[in-house]
């Protein structure tokens, strides 16, 4: 089976099994992720939020999974503004977990594929997809023809980690890439309750500069320390013990996962002819959003 083959498999599964993963987490303000989403792009709140969408026209969210950010972006964009989300493989639950949903369309899709039929739009929303995609540099310039002039796109990619955390990464991705959805889970609910435990000692390390095996010195949860610079163990308490493993599944199963830098991406942005409007570089990724140049 080819990466890609094997990489849609991986996501079809997931969110067959997972239809409403993190779904009412994503909408509720002040859970874990609403603030990772907003604070990675650039809001410090929800209505910071709502003032930049008020004046976009058609918003696209490429990738749109089970549709939780898709709902995310409705709920604070104009009443009257259009909705698009597409995604590979779960269409059919994103337009499931949307029915109720006035002025969102969903449409199956490859972000490499031909989307002249979804039309153009003000803003496209394009995070934690890219990387999973077989050509991440050509997916986005793909995105970028559907912008108008002066229209924002917003992308969010996997960052080079620390080695140790590279080299365990791949080491379970290549033992996992090959098991079907329940026998990986069941490896996943190891490493989620690894998570756990090490998240339950409340306890924080101050550590020094590591240069050599890429830690920042700084005083670090214990699970936090792990996390960022030697294994993805991820535990959020706002979220059951499945849905922990489902997102651990998400990073260490599919096989097309590519990482990147800072300056890759904006090299992207230059070659769509886009101008930067906001970077952040935090430990797991790069958020980047741009603005096309009439």
């Amino acid at each position: 089976m080819s990466e890609a083959s094997q990489t849609f498999v991986s996501f079809q599964d997931k969110w067959q099994q997972n239809k409403k993963l993190a779904f009412d987490e994503t909408l509720k303000v002040g859970s874990d992720i609403f603030s990772w989403i907003l604070t990675r792009n650039g809001f410090s709140s929800e209505t910071e939020l709502q003032e930049y969408l008020a004046p976009k026209k058609r918003i696209l969210d490429a990738g749109c999974g089970n549709g939780r950010v898709t709902a995310l972006l409705h709920k604070y964009a104009s009443e009257s503004a259009e909705m698009v989300g597409i995604d590979l493989t779960a269409a059919e639950v994103a337009r499931e977990n949307l029915a109720s949903y006035p002025r969102v369309s969903i449409a199956q899709g490859d972000l490499l594929g031909d989307l002249s039929e979804i039309g153009l739009f003000d803003f496209i929303y394009c995070q934690e997809v890219l990387h999973h995609t077989s050509d991440p540099r050509a997916a986005f310039l793909n995105l970028c023809q559907r912008l108008v002039p002066e229209g924002e796109i917003a992308i969010y990619v996997y960052k080079i980690k620390a080695p140790l955390r590279e080299y365990a990464d791949d080491f379970v991705r290549d033992r996992l890439s090959g098991l079907p959805y329940e026998n990986a889970m069941v490896a996943m609910r190891q490493v989620t309750e690894l998570g756990r435990v090490l998240s339950a000692l409340e306890a924080k390390v101050t550590v020094p500069d590591v240069d050599i095996l890429g830690i920042e010195g700084g005083t670090y949860e214990v699970q936090r320390l792990i996390y960022h610079f030697f294994l993805k163990c991820f535990w959020n308490p706002e979220l059951d013990a499945e849905a922990n493993a489902a997102i651990n599944y998400d990073w260490y199963h599919p096989q097309l996962c590519t990482r990147h830098t800072l300056s890759e991406v904006e090299e992207w942005f230059a070659a769509a002819g886009l101008s930067i409007s906001h970077r952040c570089v935090d430990h797991y990724g790069i958020t980047v959003r741009g603005q096309r140049r009439v």
